[in-house]
């Protein structure tokens, strides 16, 4: 049985998208139609049919995938909350855009108000990769610092942008910049002895200076937003601290698109809070496969389908 005070909830960011995804969970609960039926009302088109029929370029439009992970996400959590009422974890977390999907699970913000955040978000970076181009690519085997010194060492050559973007766990870590120092940061990481350096299919420079437009726009509609103070603790992207206060979360989310993602930190921080077990709520599994090389004893559970959730929920009642 889950012991609920030492659990914490990850939802996924952008790249775990699958197109199919929901389908499952609308076919078999009524409380699932009602959130996608909700989200398409509050955002005036058809969410479903890019989540469940794609084409891959209309879920991977950043614009689409954002809202369409939030949704999802928010869909298998109310199945799980109506299933399980004593789902309630003790911290939750989430993966870049997933600290929004997070901060609706602990109450900080209403459902509609985060669809709205989540569609700015996207259109917001998506207008700033057109406007400053860039790239990013995964470095695996290289330590953090190690990665931090081959981007400045770049970024100082070409005159342009390239940083670390995402710290996700021991030995892998993503760079994030524009193409020309992100092709030289890739070429020293496998210098340095990176055992793979992959250049990821995006074009857009997320968690690196070449947001900063985005970060402007986003910045107005967090602004805009009403947020209440989190019935769980939030542990942030940036600070890998939690997020406990409504003055703590508009810095945390209009830094977050220029600012890298302290995955490694905010999960080793929730170890060290005491969690034992993590569950994933969402597309994909890339989180959980993350814990497993953070935090080696402890328990992953993935809630990404019917099958799953409900052997979950037969085992936990």
């Amino acid at each position: 049985m889950i012991d609920w005070g030492k659990t914490a909830f990850l939802f996924p960011g952008q790249g775990s998208q699958l197109v199919g995804m929901g389908q499952d969970f609308v076919a078999a609960y009524p409380a699932a139609v009602a959130v996608f039926e909700q989200a398409e009302i509050w955002l005036g088109f058809n969410l479903r049919d890019i989540c469940f029929h794609g084409p891959e370029t209309a879920l991977n439009d950043t614009s689409n995938t954002q809202p369409a992970l939030y949704t999802h996400s928010a869909a298998i959590l109310r199945v799980l909350r109506d299933e399980l009422p004593q789902a309630r974890p003790a911290y939750v977390a989430g993966h870049s855009m997933g600290e929004l999907t997070a901060l609706f699970a602990a109450g900080a913000m209403t459902f509609e108000d985060g669809l709205t955040l989540v569609r700015a978000r996207g259109k917001a970076m998506k207008a700033a990769g057109e406007k400053s181009p860039g790239a990013m690519a995964a470095v695996l085997g290289l330590e953090s610092p190690v990665v931090q010194e081959i981007c400045a060492a770049a970024t100082a050559q070409v005159g342009r942008p390239v940083v670390l973007a995402n710290d996700n766990c021991p030995g892998q870590v993503v760079i994030s910049g524009d193409n020309q120092a992100l092709d030289l940061a890739m070429q020293a990481a496998t210098e340095k002895g990176a055992k793979r350096v992959v250049k990821l299919p995006i074009s857009i420079a997320s968690h690196s200076p070449l947001m900063a437009a985005a970060a402007a726009d986003f910045g107005k509609a967090v602004d805009a937003t009403p947020f209440q103070t989190p019935q769980i603790p939030v542990y942030a992207n940036i600070t890998a601290a939690p997020l406990t206060a409504v003055a703590d979360i508009r810095p945390e989310l209009k830094g977050q698109l220029t600012q890298p993602v302290r995955w490694t930190e905010s999960m080793q921080a929730l170890i060290a809070a005491g969690v034992t077990t993590f569950i994933e709520i969402g597309s994909g599994e890339v989180l959980s496969g993350l814990i497993k090389r953070i935090g080696r004893d402890q328990v992953r559970v993935t809630l990404n389908s019917v099958a799953a959730l409900q052997a979950f929920v037969a085992a936990n009642r």
